[in-house]
């Protein structure tokens, strides 16, 4: 095989100076990790999705979500560069209960998650941070704001959501990518801070 070029660059190869960062997108069923990714990635997105039948109505829980047709059954992918020449790979895993060994093997290797919530929802939100604190991993809450849910401040969903005072919290609209971006600037602020200065 011929060799590149003197002083060209594979395109597909991660370029030296950029920081490569394996991020978990989390939440419950129907939260809207599916839309964040497909918001964010600067590549066309790996979704796993298929049509919900009926078959599934007894284990997914649909209340509050009349028109959820579609659920993620592995993974959803995607990529977005960050300022700082910061590369974050985020990885969407399902949400319902039977996907939770699954949900494990792609957060290996992760340096944090985002966890997304629902305020019509927010008590399954639980079972989902204390898999990502099982898991070691740092995680910042962003709270999706949907057209009919209710709205209450950060202090009140801090409170609700019962979050360590270093937990970042933001509100953001999964269908929009500036706020989903601060989600991810967010969490990416929080690991950094936690590393080692030389890791920096």
């Amino acid at each position: 095989m011929d060799s590149a070029p003197s002083g060209s660059r594979i395109g597909y190869l991660p370029d030296p100076d950029q920081t490569l960062m394996k991020v978990v997108i989390a939440g419950p069923f129907g939260v809207g990790k599916t839309t964040l990714i497909r918001t964010l990635s600067e590549i066309p997105t790996l979704h796993t999705e298929e049509v919900m039948t009926e078959t599934g109505a007894p284990v997914d829980d649909t209340a509050g979500l009349p028109d959820k047709t579609t659920t993620t059954v592995a993974v959803d992918f995607g990529r977005l560069t960050l300022p700082g020449q910061l590369v974050v790979y985020l990885f969407g895993t399902p949400g319902q209960r039977r996907f939770f060994p699954l949900w494990k093997d792609i957060a290996r290797g992760a340096l944090g998650a985002v966890v997304l919530a629902d305020t019509r929802r927010l008590a399954e939100s639980f079972e989902i941070m204390d898999m990502v604190e099982e898991q070691g991993l740092p995680y910042a809450v962003a709270v999706n704001c949907f057209p009919d849910a209710p709205a209450h401040s950060a202090e009140v969903l801090r409170k609700h959501l019962d979050l360590h005072p270093d937990t970042p919290l933001v509100l953001c609209d999964a269908r929009e990518r500036r706020t989903s971006a601060e989600a991810l600037i967010a969490l990416a602020e929080h690991v950094l801070h936690g590393l080692p200065q030389e890791q920096r």
